[in-house]
């Protein structure tokens, strides 16, 4: 019989954290493939786990597949952990399981540690209904366009960030979705120092800027509030230019967005005053 991949979940901060089954199953399968080896190993060695490791992570995944694959179906048992949470999700293991899955292959959840689902258990923010972003682009360009995109969602929004780019993450979604829109920020969710900030993104962009920000992120934005424009194409306009910040090209599209027209007759109004602006 073939053997059985399992997808493990692991502590995010606090290695109390770990279920019964998953340290059961770690200690029981033939082989663990987890994303750093040296970084498992602190937990493996925590809990007296012997079993072998070897290193599956995005650089080598695809190869490492076929070689898991081949001792799958010699009938050994596999473990698939990431360095911290579910695999798969925003971290390796999706072509490794995706493999097993069209090779007929028996794939089973060991559920656990989840940054997105702590973070947001704690937020205080609506979570009837969220959508997980992912990593913002770390380019400021791509990252304006990607926060555009998810602007007007009706449903609490979450991305993952690094704590050199919080900042100018923060200021990005300032700038597209305003300076009140409310969000919750969590910092070292499980760990010693954890700390959960929720306000508005000015408040937030100021009280990150007075420290040193270590640890990892999850940020949590909530919904954008639906209500009919105060003000008129031109207003909004020249105020998203007074602003700063935006392209005239990124202005017209939001004020179109929020005014519920086409993109060309909102370019067309804008032309007089991009030339008394200039």
């Amino acid at each position: 019989m073939s053997g059985i991949l399992y997808v493990v979940a692991t502590p995010i901060g606090n290695l109390e954290d770990m279920s019964y089954r998953a340290v059961r199953v770690l200690a029981e399968v033939s082989l663990v493939a987890a994303e750093d080896t040296r970084h498992s190993r602190r937990l493996l060695d925590h809990y007296g786990i012997k079993t072998r490791m070897i290193s599956c992570h995005e650089h080598n995944e695809a190869q490492r597949s076929e070689e898991l694959i081949l001792r799958l179906q010699e009938g050994a048992d596999v473990a698939l952990i990431s360095d911290a949470g579910t695999p798969a999700i925003a971290d390796p293991g999706y072509r490794l399981v995706r493999a097993c899955r069209f090779a007929g292959l028996q794939v089973v959840s060991v559920p656990g540690c989840n940054a997105m689902i702590a973070g947001l258990s704690i937020s205080g923010l609506p979570t009837d209904s969220f959508r997980f972003a992912g990593f913002l682009p770390s380019k400021r360009g791509a990252r304006q366009r990607f926060i555009e995109s998810l602007a007007d969602a009706d449903h609490t929004l979450v991305f993952y960030e690094t704590p050199h780019r919080l900042l100018a993450a923060l200021d990005d979604l300032q700038h597209i979705c305003g300076a009140e829109r409310e969000i919750a920020v969590g910092r070292e969710l499980t760990k010693r120092h954890e700390e959960l900030f929720l306000g508005t993104l000015r408040a937030a962009a100021e009280h990150f800027a007075r420290k040193t920000v270590k640890g990892e992120l999850v940020l949590m934005l909530a919904a954008a509030e639906k209500q009919a424009p105060q003000e008129t194409v031109e207003e909004a306009l020249m105020r998203l230019h007074a602003e700063g910040g935006l392209s005239w090209k990124q202005i017209v599209k939001r004020v179109a967005k929020e005014h519920g027209l086409p993109g060309s007759d909102v370019y067309a109004r804008s032309l007089p005053l991009r030339q008394q602006a200039d």
